[in-house]
């Protein structure tokens, strides 16, 4: 009997829910199955995730080479550092308000360059992140506590009755952010934002003429990447009661697009590869640590010989032109 396409659809359904039923199961059993130190390990591959997500937003979705993302990261970590520490603003308070931060900070610094393509908004993203870092140290205001940093941040809190303070909480915390991260970005691959960055990427001059504004979608990437980078920094800063410039540095904006480029871009899977490959391997093989620099560069130098598209590559279908520009139905591979 000859099967049908929504057979087909279906089957693929069934086995993308049993695949986040076992993910989902694992992470559930993992930490009650080592020690804190392990843990520990999970929550950075965490943090390693939700970066790596925010900037598949500007890289994978758009197609923008950003290399200076460790700039947006740091503004939601020190805003949620010296909110906390100078008024007493509780953590998860200042969850929303470091996104919105390094927000606004991306809308105001990408305004002017957001129709640079390349190479030349790569050079300029990796000025804006080295700027931000050198503003740190330098103490502007007094506020940032210059290359000492800022300490004594409080452990993220809503009154006596919910104190997130060990391994295991900070653990459930990123992963709660990272999946709901994940629900979300995975409903916007498949709306007329997604599709609108999606043609952008492909071919930026066909988008214009078909009527799709490129310079707010672009810029909308910025913001939405820059947001999540900010969320990240709000935790990172909570779990380590402290936040200096030497965390976020060229080289963290390095391994971010690192994630990106070897797990696949614009791939939501991949990304947690290339996570998990950022994150997680420098700990299993710490007695190799002096050689990290050259196993990556070597890492990348194969994927880009024998799997340009990344360890999973995104499988892009057909769509549909009529919900973006109002056509008559028409669809592409």
């Amino acid at each position: 009997m000859e099967q049908t396409p929504l057979a087909g659809i279906g089957r693929l359904a069934s086995s993308r829910q049993l695949h986040i039923a076992l993910a989902t199961a694992v992470f559930l059993i993992y930490p009650f199955l080592v020690s804190d130190y392990f843990i520990d390990i999970a929550f950075y591959f965490g943090i390693y995730t939700l970066l790596g997500l925010s900037l598949n937003i500007v890289l994978g979705e758009v197609g923008l080479f950003d290399l200076g993302h460790a700039g947006f990261y740091a503004i939601g970590a020190y805003t949620t550092a010296i909110l906390n520490t100078k008024f007493g603003i509780p953590i998860l308070v200042l969850l929303p308000l470091s996104a919105l931060a390094a927000a606004l900070f991306a809308y105001v610094v990408c305004s002017p360059v957001i129709h640079l393509q390349g190479d030349y908004l790569l050079i300029v993203t990796l000025g804006m992140g080295e700027i931000v870092r050198l503003a740190l140290i330098n103490n502007p205001f007094d506020l940032t506590g210059g290359p000492n940093g800022v300490y004594g941040i409080d452990f993220p809190s809503l009154g006596p009755w919910l104190v997130i303070d060990s391994s295991l909480e900070y653990y459930f915390l990123i992963w709660l952010i990272v999946g709901l991260t994940i629900l979300g970005l995975t409903k916007l691959q498949d709306s007329r934002i997604g599709r609108a960055w999606n043609y952008i990427r492909e071919d930026e001059t066909a988008a214009n003429a078909n009527g799709i504004d490129s310079r707010s979608y672009k810029l909308l990437a910025f913001v939405m990447g820059a947001a999540l980078a900010g969320v990240a920094g709000n935790v990172y800063a909570s779990k380590l009661m402290c936040v200096s410039p030497e965390s976020f540095t060229f080289w963290e904006s390095c391994l971010m697009f690192c994630i990106v480029l070897i797990g696949g871009m614009g791939s939501i899977p991949g990304v947690i590869i290339g996570a998990a490959f950022i994150g997680l391997f420098p700990e299993i093989f710490r007695p190799f640590a002096m050689y990290r620099m050259l196993i990556f560069g070597s890492a990348m130098m194969l994927m880009m010989m024998f799997r340009p598209g990344g360890v999973w590559p995104r499988k892009r279908g057909a769509v549909k032109y009529e919900s973006l520009l109002g056509g008559t139905g028409r669809t592409d591979a």
